[in-house]
């Protein structure tokens, strides 16, 4: 039985994390520094974002993470490290400064920046820092490391879970941060997942690489894939079960508990997008293939006409058809029905591709609570799929039109 529990990324065995303010963001009141670290060196894996400018964060821990090993998680916030001339080398040192502070090596160091892109990081706040970050590790620190990877995130997104494998109970935790930019095309944020399982490295990078295509690749905010989005895992064994290398009983155990803390973080990620007032779930049944139903999910929840009649609580279902109509999937629009269902509710409004009788009343207080579920059901077959998003409000604009300043 997989279990939710507290305690994020510090909830497994042998993991410590911290989080302070360095000086690399103006206000002194918002930490913009984090660690996590394994008390042993941790089998690890990792997945990138798609987009062909990246930070210079993830080009270095692609490379550390290359013998699948890994025992600390530094990341700061406040400045992507993307795009600078010396961004490699800052990242490096960051890695090596670290590395000396805790008697580690440099290569065992995962590195990840998130802010502004374009603007050089100044190493001195990060030097700093490092000193009071590693004083204030803790098995209790998982809300500061939390806090410390936030840009205009507005709540911390922590999750973790427990279960059995051989006779042992297991952990895995994880933490978030993502709030703009955010697109479904991996990682579209930052995913740090600690676990005590014992499993290699191989399954790991398979684990996360399978379990991405249902969850964060299911999220959209704004259709915008970012260039330091990546999520990594460390399992450090220390739970005792027998490494699992196979997909066998065991590792399906481990990707249902995987799944059960990334679409937690989903979840929070979608329902914290910038501006958002609300969390949209598309969930899409009676698809003839698993790939129609995910195409028919995102363009459903990427829609900006939905998203806004979302923000203003309009039952315009016509829009769920419209997003359908051009997702490129291939259905039969005369067997469509949509239903909108809350915690005040359920209401069809569409039956076969045309509309039905309604209250529009009715539809107005299902859709002015905070979590929305928009229903499709295509009537061709039985596969389904989820996607998550958010209502797209004034503040979105608010809050990008001056970002950097």
């Amino acid at each position: 039985m997989i279990k939710l529990i507290e305690g994020g990324v510090c909830a497994a065995k042998g993991y410590k994390a911290s989080g302070v303010h360095c000086g690399i963001r103006k206000s002194q009141s918002k930490k913009d520094l984090s660690l996590i670290v394994s008390e042993v060196k941790a089998n690890a894996a990792a997945v990138y974002t798609t987009n062909l400018v990246k930070g210079a964060p993830l080009l270095v821990t692609k490379q550390h993470l290359a013998d699948g090993k890994a025992q600390a998680i530094l990341c700061n916030s406040g400045n992507a490290n993307t795009c600078n001339a010396n961004g490699i080398e800052v990242a490096e040192e960051m890695s090596a400064m670290l590395a000396s502070a805790m008697n580690l090596s440099g290569n065992d160091v995962v590195i990840a920046s998130t802010g502004v892109i374009g603007q050089p990081l100044d190493l001195a706040p990060i030097r700093a820092g490092i000193p009071m970050l590693v004083d204030t590790l803790s098995p209790d620190g998982c809300d500061a490391a939390a806090e410390g990877i936030m840009t205009t995130d507005t709540i911390k997104k922590e999750v973790a879970v427990s279960f059995e494998l051989d006779g042992k109970t297991c952990h895995i935790g994880g933490i978030a941060k993502g709030s703009g930019m955010i697109h479904p095309n991996m990682a579209t944020m930052l995913v740090f997942i600690t676990s005590d399982v014992a499993i290699s490295s191989e399954l790991l990078q398979k684990a996360i690489s399978a379990d991405i295509a249902n969850t964060f690749n299911m999220v959209s905010v704004d259709g915008d894939t970012s260039t330091n989005d990546m999520l990594v895992i460390m399992a450090n064994g220390l739970a005792g079960n027998a490494e699992i290398t196979t997909e066998d009983e065991r590792y399906k155990t481990f990707m249902q508990a995987l799944g059960t803390v990334t679409v937690g973080l989903c979840r929070m990620i979608a329902g914290d997008g910038e501006g958002a007032t609300k969390l949209l779930e598309c969930k899409v049944s009676g698809a003839k293939d698993l790939a129609t139903a995910k195409t028919v999910a995102k363009s459903v929840i990427t829609s900006s006409l939905l998203k806004a009649a979302m923000f203003g609580a309009d039952a315009n279902w016509g829009r769920v058809l419209c997003a359908i109509g051009y997702s490129g999937a291939d259905v039969d629009v005369t067997k469509i029905d949509v239903r909108f269902r809350s915690p005040a509710g359920e209401i069809l409004v569409c039956k076969n591709g045309s509309g039905v009788a309604f209250s529009e009343e009715d539809a107005k207080q299902i859709l002015l609570e905070h979590d929305i579920e928009i229903l499709v059901g295509l009537n061709d077959g039985a596969a389904e799929s989820c996607a998550w998003g958010c209502d797209l409000t004034y503040d979105y604009v608010k809050i990008n039109g001056d970002y950097r300043t």
